[in-house]
């Protein structure tokens, strides 16, 4: 049974000493935490979490991590706001862990059409990649060179195209790009790790606040772009880039390409997460986007995962090609 806000209150009371909790809501609907939102008797605003799975627990392990290491210094160099831990207690097994609650309201994909919050999105994302990498070793935080990216690519891939399920098309498509050596000559930035739906937090001008680090580590920045260039607005990605290129004076010209490479890979994984869940409902959902995803790529020459210069084939001269390699 789900606890109430009233005793998720009690439990930050007993995890933050002299919190005065004056009223207590649920927060989010998410169904990895039990969440509740306080408002203090100072005027504080803090939240409350409490994981209710294994894979839940180890995130919000990550998350205390993450935070921690973003010391006084290091938050200085950020644009925007991070969550401040300000305890934990034990609960059933687990722990409930208190930060401050941010302000702000979550951006969603349709937000990114807008220019300025578009703008501001890619600066704070070009913050967290200029922050320096040292923090992040001391902090003992995972580190993933251009090598282990290409590597853990392959890995989806190859995992995805043993389904079955992956059309002829993507399946050539995403080969040249695991064998195109300049796609992945990337130099490693700190990264958030798990920009998303409900990570960046605005006032509906500019990026206000950060929240969901678990995923902090020293990795490809292009992973914190992937979800953001799914935008429904070429207009908006376009402005997010450019600001973050400005921010960051940066001469990786193959960003975009591996963010779409990883975009287009998320959903390999949903196809994978379907067949190991032996969900038939996930399984279609995921070839009905691998499908339409076929269909995107093909008519629009600006969605190139590779640098090779040749012409994109069509959906029947892959299957051919396909046909003439088993023959020969």
């Amino acid at each position: 049974m789900a606890r109430s806000p009233l005793t998720l209150a009690a439990l930050a009371t007993s995890a933050v000493a002299g919190l005065d909790v004056t009223t207590a809501s649920r927060h989010g609907s998410g169904s990895d935490f039990e969440q509740a939102a306080l408002a203090t008797r100072d005027g504080q605003r803090v939240l409350i979490r409490v994981p209710r799975s294994q894979s839940a627990e180890t995130q919000a392990s990550a998350d205390l991590i993450a935070l921690r290491a973003l010391s006084t210094g290091i938050r200085g160099r950020l644009p925007f706001s991070a969550p401040t831990p300000l305890g934990q207690a034990p609960v059933g097994g687990t722990r409930a862990v208190v930060c401050d609650l941010l302000p702000g309201s979550p951006v969603g994909l349709e937000q990114v059409a807008d220019a300025d919050l578009a703008e501001s999105i890619g600066r704070a994302i070009a913050a967290i990649h200029a922050l320096p990498t040292s923090f992040a070793a001391d902090a003992g935080l995972g580190i993933v060179r251009p090598l282990d990216a290409l590597a853990a690519a392959v890995t989806t891939m190859d995992q995805a195209v043993a389904t079955g399920l992956v059309p002829a098309a993507l399946v050539v498509r995403w080969e040249n790009a695991t064998e195109d050596p300049t796609l992945w000559q990337f130099a490693p930035t700190v990264i958030h790790g798990a920009v998303t739906s409900g990570t960046l937090l605005t006032d509906g001008q500019k990026i206000t606040g950060v929240v969901e680090w678990h995923a902090l580590s020293v990795g490809d920045p292009a992973r914190d772009l992937f979800w953001l260039l799914g935008a429904p607005s070429g207009d908006g990605a376009d402005a997010l880039l450019d600001a973050y290129n400005a921010a960051r004076g940066s001469t990786d010209r193959q960003l975009r390409k591996r963010a779409m490479l990883y975009a287009e890979l998320e959903i390999a994984q949903w196809l994978l997460h379907g067949t190991n869940e032996r969900s038939t409902e996930i399984v279609d959902d995921a070839v009905g986007m691998l499908h339409n995803l076929v269909d995107v790529v093909q008519h629009d020459i600006n969605r190139r995962i590779d640098t090779n210069t040749s012409p994109v084939m069509t959906v029947t001269e892959v299957e051919d090609m396909l046909d003439r390699n088993r023959r020969n």
